[in-house]
C-alpha cells in the first residue's frame, strides 16, 4: 500500500551510482527527445546528422557551437554558484537585460578611453547584474520574501527598462525597428579567426577557471557548501554566513549581467529586443545537469550550445517549432532529475520488510 511506503535518503550514493544515474536518465532523455523530434516529422537518421556531425565534426558547425556557447557557460555558472547556498536565482534574463544595458551605456555614450572602452562595458555590466539582484536578497535575508518570486518578475522590471530605451533616447533613427546603432569597434570583442568565434568565449573560459579555484579549492567554496547543506548549522558554527551570501548572491547576478555584455559585444554588437530570450530555461539546465560543478558547466553549456545550433537548423529546414525544441530540451532535464533521484533515494516498505523477518 502507498501508506506504508516512505523515501528513505542514501547515507552515501557512491560515485559508481551516482554516474549509471546520470547516464541513465541522460541516455533515456536522449531517446525519448529523439522519438518527440521523429514524431514531429525528422527523420531519424538525420538526427545524428544534425545534432553530432553537423555540430562537432565539422569545422563551420564546431565555430558556431562554440560561438554560442561563451553566454551559456556564463548564465550556468550564475545559476549554479547560487544554487550552493540554495539561493534559487530565477531572474537571470533580468539581470542579462540590466548588464546589456549597462554596457550599452558604456559603447553607446563612448565612456572612457577607447583602449579601455570594452572592460569598462563589462565592469559595468557585472556590477549591473550584481547590483539588481541586491534588493531580492536583502528581501529574503531580512524579511523571508521568497527569492523565486522576486527575482522571476524583477525580469519584467529590467525588459520593460529595455523596452523604454528602445522605443525612446537609444533607438536608431535610421532603422524601423527598435535596436539601438551598432556599437564601435573598440566595445566589441575581437575575432579569433575561426567562423564567428570571438575573445568572449576565452573570457568565459577564465571566469569558468576562477569559479572553479574559489568554488572547489578554497573556504569560501567550503563555506557556500555548508550554508547550501544546513544554513541553520552553519551559523550557529560561527561561519561568516551573511558575508558568503552576500558574495555569492551578488557573483550569480554580476555573471548573468557579464553574459548580457558578452552577447552584445560578441554576436550581436547592439542592443536589440530579443537579446535574453531563452536563457533562464538554459541557466537552470546547465547548473543542474552540471550539479553546480563549475567545470562540468563548461561540458554541459558546450553541449547544450550544439543542440540550440541543431535545433535552429531544424526550425529552418524541417519546420520544428521552438516549443518542440524547448520540449526536447526539458524532456532530457527531467530524465537527469528523475534518475539522480531514485539513486540517492530508496523506496522504503515496512510491512514487506516486516514479513521478512527484516528490521523496517
Amino acid at each position: 500500500m502507498l501508506n506504508t511506503a516512505f523515501l528513505v535518503r542514501r547515507q552515501d550514493p557512491g560515485a559508481l551510482r551516482t554516474a549509471l544515474g546520470y547516464g541513465l536518465g541522460l541516455l533515456v532523455g536522449l531517446g525519448l527527445s529523439a522519438g518527440i523530434l521523429m514524431g514531429v516529422g525528422v527523420p531519424a537518421a538525420d538526427l545524428l546528422q544534425e545534432f553530432i556531425v553537423q555540430t562537432f565534426l565539422t569545422s563551420e558547425g564546431l565555430a558556431q557551437t562554440l560561438t554560442a556557447s561563451a553566454p551559456l557557460i556564463l548564465v550556468g555558472l550564475a545559476s549554479a554558484v547560487a544554487m550552493r547556498i540554495r539561493f534559487w536565482n530565477i531572474g537571470v534574463e533580468g539581470q542579462m537585460w540590466m548588464g546589456a544595458i549597462a554596457a550599452s551605456w558604456v559603447a553607446l555614450h563612448q565612456i572612457g578611453p577607447a583602449s579601455l572602452r570594452l572592460p569598462l562595458g563589462l565592469i559595468a555590466a557585472f556590477c549591473a547584474g550584481a547590483l539588481f539582484i541586491l534588493p531580492w536578497l536583502w528581501m529574503k535575508t531580512r524579511y523571508g520574501v521568497n527569492e523565486v518570486i522576486t527575482t522571476l518578475l524583477s525580469a519584467n522590471i529590467a525588459f520593460l527598462l529595455v523596452q523604454h530605451l528602445l522605443f525612446g533616447v537609444w533607438r536608431d533613427p535610421a532603422n524601423g525597428f527598435p535596436i539601438t546603432v551598432e556599437f564601435p569597434a573598440e566595445s566589441q570583442f575581437s575575432m579569433l579567426g575561426w567562423g564567428q568565434i570571438h575573445s568572449g568565449l576565452v573570457l568565459a573560459l577564465i571566469i569558468a577557471a576562477i569559479v572553479y579555484g574559489l568554488l572547489e579549492r578554497s573556504p569560501l567554496g567550503y563555506i557556500a557548501n555548508a550554508i547550501g547543506f544546513n544554513r541553520r548549522t552553519a551559523i550557529q558554527t560561527g561561519l561568516p554566513v551573511t558575508a558568503v551570501s552576500v558574495i555569492v548572491t551578488l557573483s550569480s547576478g554580476g555573471l548573468a549581467g557579464l553574459a548580457g555584455a558578452v552577447i552584445l559585444s560578441g554576436t550581436e554588437h547592439r542592443l536589440s529586443q530579443a537579446l535574453s530570450s531563452g536563457y533562464l530555461f538554459s541557466a537552470i539546465v546547465i547548473a543542474y545537469l552540471a550539479r553546480s560543478r563549475p567545470l562540468w558547466v563548461v561540458f554541459v553549456a558546450v553541449a547544450l550550445a550544439a543542440v540550440y545550433t541543431a535545433g535552429n537548423v531544424l526550425k529552418v529546414f524541417y519546420g520544428v517549432s521552438e516549443a518542440v525544441i524547448v520540449l526536447a530540451q526539458g524532456t532530457v532535464l527531467m530524465s537527469v532529475l528523475t534518475a539522480n533521484f531514485f539513486s540517492a533515494y530508496v523506496i522504503h516498505f515496512p510491512d514487506k520488510a516486516r514479513r521478512r523477518g527484516e528490521t523496517p
